[in-house]
């Protein structure tokens, strides 16, 4: 029960990463707060973590509002008296989501703007407004997550690339030296590909084959608990060694 009266907060909560990521937790005996912007999945959610732990609440949040993120903030502290972990897990690339084709410039600047927000500015609207609970408690974690498409670049995905590529450099470097003197770490995670749906199957990597989420929820809980305790201000490429292919397509 490595988390035992620690609160964990994860974003995008309802479904994939966030949803295992918070199972996990709940089995090492955390409390946990789940955030997504889809009411209905994020009760099926809770209900599936409430069979784990009855310690465990969600929140309804728009994560590129910030009144909405400290909202969602005040919640855990009121529920748990504390947030120790936080695993901004929302988000995802626009073409997708949006259904786009084409280049970056071909595309629409409604799109690159919406990646924007809901990429790299929701992720520092929660950091910037749970760090201000973490300072208070002298203690706390924060992971979030990069991508290797951060370190690849993508013509059609321009505003998810820069995003991550901000949060895997500046941003958790940043967040170290803000956190450091409060006892606060901040790491990043940036998988390649990994099976939270099939057509990440088709993305070459140097081992030859995806992620299975597993591992990468695996490397949080170990960044999250005492193991991890020196390790700040650093990225984990987990990509099965696609950024060193010289042949990715």
């Amino acid at each position: 029960m490595e988390f035992l009266n620690k609160t964990v907060l994860i974003t995008g909560g309802a479904s994939g990463m966030g949803l295992l990521a918070g199972k996990c937790f709940a089995k090492e005996g955390a409390n946990i707060v789940l955030a997504d912007i889809n009411a209905e999945g994020l009760d099926a959610a809770v209900a599936a973590v409430r069979e784990i732990t009855e310690n465990v609440i969600g929140q309804v949040t728009d994560a590129t509002k910030y009144e909405q993120v400290v909202a969602c903030r005040d919640a855990a502290v009121e529920k748990f008296g504390s947030i120790d972990v936080l695993i901004p897990c929302a988000g995802g690339a626009e073409a997708r989501i949006l259904g786009l084709k084409g280049r970056f410039f071909e595309q629409p600047i409604s799109a690159i703007e919406f990646s924007i927000h809901m990429n790299l500015m929701s992720v520092l609207y929660f950091e910037h407004a749970v760090m201000q609970q973490m300072v208070k408690q002298k203690d706390g974690v924060i992971i979030h997550m990069g991508s290797i498409t951060g370190a690849e670049g993508s013509a059609g995905n321009i505003g998810y690339a820069t995003a991550k590529s901000a949060l895997m450099t500046g941003t958790v470097k940043s967040l170290a030296q803000a956190g450091a003197p409060y006892g606060i770490r901040a790491c990043c995670i940036a998988p390649g590909p990994v099976m939270t749906r099939p057509g990440m199957a088709g993305m070459k990597t140097l081992l030859g084959y995806a992620a299975e989420p597993q591992e990468i929820v695996d490397m949080m809980l170990f960044l999250a608990s005492e193991k991890g305790r020196s390790v700040t201000g650093t990225t984990f490429l987990m990509d099965g060694g696609r950024n060193v292919m010289r042949n990715k397509e």
